[in-house]
């Protein structure tokens, strides 16, 4: 099943769409989870990272592809452009919804084997999960199956009411969202080598 799953630093989840086929692209469960009416809004102004599967577009950072990537590429190269910085920056912050994800299947091993429920229940099973690891990660003072110390941040306090901003309804490419990325791949790469590439 191909579970849409969108989480914050704190590792609990911000919203979940269990329910597709798992040969569904991943751009087309996103459009319906931007659709539907209870879906998930993306504030426009704001943007979460996303992996390879998906468009770079508004509200939505993807890799560069073709450009080393994965974590375990950097362990004894440095990068060589800005392209090649900016994924490696990304594949790290992005680490946080692997871990998520494996702090879930780590908890419920009925996400771990194959499941013969309905497509319906199995994916309710997925979403009671869910919400039932953010519960554990919001009161539990300690959580034994996570071994990292969090600075975790209280996001109840929004300061915005909903009626008054303008949220992302579709996605699609442009050039303006191309150069915001190039820019800031730039940017981060300038910083990088002004500072004698020591901080990473």
């Amino acid at each position: 099943m191909n579970v849409l799953g969108v989480c914050a630093l704190n590792l609990q989840f911000i919203y979940v769409l269990p329910g597709w086929e798992g040969s569904a692209h991943d751009m087309r469960v996103l459009r319906n989870a931007l659709s539907r009416p209870n879906g998930f809004r993306v504030p426009r102004g704001n943007y979460y990272l996303v992996d390879a599967g998906y468009t770079n577009c508004e509200g939505f950072l993807a890799p560069y592809r073709g450009q080393r990537y994965h974590l375990k590429e950097w362990t004894d190269r440095q990068p060589e452009s800005a392209e090649e910085f900016y994924n490696m920056k990304h594949a790290r912050a992005r680490n946080v919804i692997e871990r998520c994800f494996g702090l879930l299947k780590g908890r419920w091993s009925i996400l771990r084997s194959p499941s013969f429920f309905p497509i319906r229940t199995h994916g309710r099973i997925v979403m009671a999960c869910c919400l039932l690891h953010n519960l554990i990660r919001k009161f539990m003072p300690t959580d034994d199956i996570n071994e990292d110390e969090l600075n975790e941040s209280d996001d109840d306090s929004e300061s915005d009411s909903d009626d008054e901003r303008e949220f992302i309804t579709s996605v699609a490419t442009s050039d303006h969202w191309t150069n915001f990325r190039n820019k800031l791949a730039q940017d981060m790469f300038n910083d990088w080598r002004a500072r004698g590439r020591h901080g990473q």
